[in-house]
């Protein structure tokens, strides 16, 4: 994240983003909350590398810099590792709408938080062990 205003932050997926494109990615990101507590809201400032940001905070800011791009390609690499349990929960709800119509590469240690890929590959000493979708591999006692 840059040394500028959270709005600055998420628009550097899309600079001409308009105030309603803004909230929906706030939104799908579980960042609402958060913004409308902050005194300046959009306006604040988060510091050089968002450190004035938890760390759950600046996922949930890439995450919506993300959605606002709108890419083909989503790339998401622990992204939700440093949520608590309810906001992760709530991100979850949201990948499907996210991820829906475009190609989506997720790497995560925990099986749950893939639960609705369409194909899950698990690797072990980076090679595939085990690959199928979340009930085909609770299924198997790997």
């Amino acid at each position: 994240l840059f040394n500028s205003t959270l709005k600055e932050n998420i628009m550097y997926g899309k600079i001409d983003a308009t105030e309603e494109e803004i909230w929906a990615a706030i939104r799908a990101s579980a960042l609402e909350e958060f913004v409308n507590k902050l005194p300046d809201g959009l306006d604040t400032l988060v510091g050089e590398r968002g450190m004035k940001l938890s760390g759950g905070e600046r996922q949930r800011v890439g995450l919506a810099r993300c959605i606002i791009k709108d890419p083909q390609l989503i790339l998401l690499d622990e992204a939700t590792s440093a949520l608590d349990s309810g906001t992760e929960r709530q991100i979850q709800r949201n990948i499907g709408d996210i991820c829906r119509g475009r190609t989506t590469v997720m790497i995560a240690h925990r099986l749950s938080t893939a639960r609705n890929a369409d194909e899950i590959f698990v690797l072990d000493d980076g090679m595939i062990v085990e690959h199928g979708t979340h009930d085909e591999l609770l299924g198997l006692e790997g």
